[in-house]
């Protein structure tokens, strides 16, 4: 069962909190929501209205969730090993994955994450070793202390 119950005119009651939350209601009106949402205890209840301005939403706020017409409109290139089978919101998604993985592991997890996306056929990887280091720099490994390109050789040939 559901612990939500809505009103007309935006009223929303929280059961497990007792929490009322009104978009938009008439001043005469609010006395009677709270009235009803307090039953017993609404001579004790005490109410203010808020006024918020309401900020614009952006139409997607996480990339994950964008189709593939917005995400073409990035003004970035796509990570240069997706498989060309792989539809384009699973590349992208793909894309956003190594992004997010070059810049926050090592290039031993990168090379396993590498490994596994490659046995799963969403990935075609370069038999140069040096190809595959460029376009992970390119996607934001580092390429300092530890991130070596002849680091990077020694993992990504024990793949």
């Amino acid at each position: 069962m559901s612990d939500n119950y809505h009103y007309e005119d935006g009223a929303i009651h929280h059961d497990h909190k007792k929490v009322l939350h009104i978009d938009t209601v008439n001043g005469g009106d609010i006395g009677k929501l709270v009235s009803a949402f307090f039953k017993d205890d609404a001579e004790e209840a005490e109410y203010k209205e808020i006024v918020e301005d309401e900020a614009p939403h952006p139409e997607h706020t996480v990339t994950e969730k964008l189709p593939a017409d917005d995400r073409r409109l990035r003004n970035e290139e796509r990570f240069h090993f997706v498989h060309p089978e792989v539809e384009d919101d699973e590349a992208w998604r793909i894309h956003d994955a190594v992004k997010r993985l070059v810049v926050s592991q090592g290039i031993q997890e990168i090379c396993q994450y590498l490994l596994q996306l490659r046995k799963e056929n969403k990935v075609l990887l370069p038999l140069s070793p040096s190809s595959a280091y460029t376009e992970l720099v390119r996607m934001g490994m580092p390429h300092g202390e530890g991130f070596s390109e002849s680091t990077f050789r020694n993992y990504y040939k024990n793949k």
